[in-house]
């Protein structure tokens, strides 16, 4: 059937297979960074909801951009310290950032999948309607209705509106998995930071916040 179809339907087929394979690529690849993403989070609420200060949190951590973020504001605010509604302030907005950039990275490569779930049922009714427009020219040239001429034309269409949905139903439902994901991990990250926030503010209470975040 894909051999003998006229060539503008065989490039709406090739491009739909393609977006196809492009969508588990993509569930594939997002699904592991996800995963370990979200290990990573959840390991690090953990540990800054037992911590009663930020020395208590564990070497492991001391790498999570979310630590990096409040040690380097520690360290510019060496001589600012004592303010400390200045200091939350910053590492907030610092956080604020962070998140808006994390956001941003988790959804790179996950917006094409819209894009597939939205264009390919229109592509593939465009293979539809140029198999079904070769149908009826093979009627008009043939000058006959046998179901032999009509046949492979309508056959084209059908493949083509199958493709169509084969790659736009799992892409939309991919996209909404990832992004449902990708708002839980938010969450998690968001969790964090206010923890950190509390550690911050703890520390500052007690006066055991030393400058550079030591």
């Amino acid at each position: 059937m894909f051999a003998q179809a006229d060539w503008v339907v065989k490039a709406v087929m090739v491009g739909l297979i393609i977006a196809s394979v492009v969508s588990w690529t993509v569930f594939v690849a997002k699904h592991v960074e996800l995963h370990r993403a979200r290990r990573r989070a959840l390991a690090l609420l953990g540990a800054i909801t037992q911590a009663r200060s930020l020395a208590d949190i564990p070497a492991e951590h001391r790498n999570d951009p979310l630590l990096i973020e409040v040690h380097e504001e520690l360290a510019q605010s060496a001589e600012a310290v004592a303010d400390r509604e200045g200091l939350k302030e910053r590492i907030i907005s610092r956080f604020n950032r962070f998140e808006a950039l994390l956001a941003r990275q988790k959804t790179q490569g996950v917006t094409i999948l819209a894009t597939i779930g939205a264009t390919a049922p229109f592509v593939g009714l465009f293979g539809t309607v140029w198999g079904i427009m070769n149908s009826f020219i093979g009627i008009a040239e043939k000058q006959t209705t046998n179901l032999a001429v009509v046949a492979p034309g309508i056959a084209e269409a059908l493949l083509a509106t199958a493709l169509g949905l084969v790659a736009a139903i799992p892409a939309v439902v991919i996209y909404n998995h990832f992004a449902r994901r990708i708002a839980a991990h938010r969450a998690v990250v968001s969790d964090s930071a206010a923890g950190l926030l509390r550690l911050v503010s703890r520390d500052l209470s007690r006066g055991t916040l030393r400058a550079g975040g030591d």
